[in-house]
Parts: structure tokens; sequence; C-alpha cells
């Protein structure tokens, strides 16, 4: 039998959403709290919540209604219910993609690492290409630059 948000009494809906939240501070790592959405959610309810994320960062980064709906194939009513939830709740939104953004900033800098010999030099010893001149090939690249 199903059974309805509305329909359950305070204590009922505070117990069961705290055990919600309790499994989900629980888990720690991308991989486990990868596992554990999958066991929990089905896939449309995980892409439903991913570009639910999706919409809110494109609406903290200033999109438009227009733009999202176009780019993620969304209607306007689902819009405005992510930009209600930014301004009327608490700001787990906003919270959740800042770290986010710092997750993929990250991800960035490993890729940017593990590809270039001379950007990892750079990062391991960054005073000797302050004080030691570039190379003629970085001067090159400068130069043109510049001159643009």
């Amino acid at each position: 039998m199903k059974v309805k948000a509305k329909e359950l009494s305070e204590k009922e809906r505070m117990r069961t959403l705290d055990a919600l939240y309790t499994a989900v501070s629980a888990v720690q790592g991308r991989n486990a709290t990868k596992l554990f959405l999958r066991d929990l959610l089905t896939e449309s309810e995980r892409i439903m919540l991913g570009r639910r994320i999706i919409i809110a960062k494109q609406l903290l980064q200033g999109a438009s209604y227009q733009d999202i709906s176009t780019n993620l194939g969304v209607g306007p009513d689902t819009i405005y219910r992510v930009q209600r939830w930014l301004h009327d709740q608490c700001p787990g939104y906003e919270n959740a993609i800042a770290e986010m953004e710092k997750i993929y900033e990250k991800r960035q800098e490993k890729k940017r690492y593990a590809q270039s010999s001379l950007y990892r030099l750079k990062k391991k010893y960054p005073l000797y290409f302050v004080l030691v001149p570039i190379s003629g090939v970085e001067r090159k690249k400068r130069g043109n630059k510049r001159s643009k």
C-alpha cells in the first residue's frame, strides 16, 4: 500500500527523513555515494535529480529560462520550481553547487597536471620559474599573445 507524505504524522515524517539524512551523511566518498544512490533510486530518479542540480547551477550563473529550456529540454514549470527552491528554501543548492565547483576545479587541475610536464615542474618549483627567465618558446608564445 502506497503511503502519501501528507498522510504521515509529523513524528513519522521526522523519523523517516532522519533515516534518509543519516544514511546519506554516513556514506563517504564519490564511489560509495554513487553505489548508494544507484541502490536507492531508479535511473530515472537519479537523472531527474541531476538535471535539477544542473538547472540550479545555470540559474545561479544567470542563464535565462529560454536558454535552460533549450539546452536541457525542460519545461518552464521545472525551471520555475527549481528557482523557487533556490530562493525560498535553505541554501542547500547553493552549498552543494559551490562544493561541486571546487571538485570540478580539482579535476581540471589533475588533468592539467597529468598532461603537461612543464606544468608539473612549475607546480613543484614555482619560485624557479619566477627567478629563471622563460625559454625562447615560451617567450615567443607570450610575444604572439601580446601582439594580438
